[in-house]
């Protein structure tokens, strides 16, 4: 493998049992990776894809490290904060008005000393981010651009290692449910469970995106992130499995199955999840243990991908 990667993440990330959740939910046997335990500013699972892609924009010589998201984007979070400590300028393009008074992530991109552009349209946010980069570029600055979530063929690599840390935690639990939205932690999961030999299954639901797109873009993006290590793996749209139930309510809206999930989660087991990807993706899975959709039997590893600084910002703070 002749593929670079900076070690600052903490792992292996805990893998612990919810059986007072169980217990509530009488469905299957939950448990968690606590993923939200990565160390890198509150951590997350982008601290795991940041180890490749800061690791790639080093060997280029980068000098700024350019990404872009939500007002509230744990990925640019912690995007900041590894630009912070591995030296490089950072700038984000963020989708939102400029708060009077920042909270949770945004503030925290202040704090690691991110340059912040806002953009009030998402559908200008790409346009704006590439005119962002390009500027850099001219100026001297010598940028490397992290896509939206982290989610390319490098970055997806950091879920493609996840899969063999936790077949040296000998764990192989049935199912592995989990928040997916830009894909990137999808597809490296689905890679190394190819190449690691995970006999479970995999499924994501989805925070915001349809499940003809997601198929279509993780199986893309594992096979693209499979030629980083070596031959090609084809993967097929037929072997992505996603539930798109529960995300029409839009990105960021906090339904009410969101609370309940977050309120369970924090009442049974002193765990918090965030209103936007783990929210959504417990609540889903909630509602599929409460359907029959898992034997009772099962062995369920909910993947916990953080985010919980977003529980203080604004517009969520008073209404969970």
């Amino acid at each position: 493998m002749n593929v670079s990667r900076l070690n600052f993440a903490h792992l292996p990330t805990p893998i612990e049992a919810l059986p007072r959740l169980s217990e509530a939910l009488s469905g299957a046997r939950l448990l968690v990776k606590r993923d939200d335990q990565t160390g890198l500013a509150f951590g997350g699972n982008k601290t795991r894809k940041l180890e490749f892609l800061v690791a790639e924009a080093r060997d280029q010589g980068a000098q700024t490290v350019i990404s872009g998201g939500a007002l509230q984007s744990n990925h640019c979070r912690q995007t900041a904060a590894a630009a912070a400590r591995f030296g490089f300028k950072c700038i984000l393009v963020l989708t939102g008005d400029e708060p009077k008074q920042p909270s949770a992530n945004r503030l925290l991109d202040e704090l690691f000393g991110a340059e912040i552009v806002h953009v009030a349209d998402r559908n200008d946010r790409d346009r704006i981010l590439q005119e962002t980069f390009d500027r850099a570029a001219k100026k001297g600055m010598k940028p490397y651009l992290v896509p939206y979530g982290g989610s390319n063929a490098t970055g997806a690599l950091g879920y493609t290692f996840a899969m063999k840390e936790l077949a040296e935690q000998n764990f192989d639990p049935d199912w592995i449910v989990f928040a997916t939205s830009s894909g990137g932690t999808h597809a490296g999961l689905l890679l190394g469970q190819r190449m690691f030999g995970y006999n479970g299954k995999l499924l994501g639901i989805s925070v915001d995106e349809s499940e003809e797109w997601l198929k279509q873009h993780v199986s893309e993006l594992a096979s693209l992130a499979s030629e980083k290590l070596g031959k090609r793996i084809e993967f097929t749209t037929d072997e992505v499995l996603v539930n798109a139930d529960y995300c029409s309510a839009g990105y960021g809206a906090l339904t009410e199955q969101e609370r309940e999930a977050i309120h369970l989660f924090a009442t049974c087991e002193g765990l918090l999840l965030d209103p936007v990807y783990t929210g959504r993706a417990a609540a889903g899975m909630i509602n599929l243990i409460r359907k029959g959709f898992f034997k009772g039997d099962d062995a369920v590893l909910f993947l916990h991908t953080g985010g919980q600084p977003a529980l203080f910002a604004d517009q969520y703070a008073n209404k969970i």
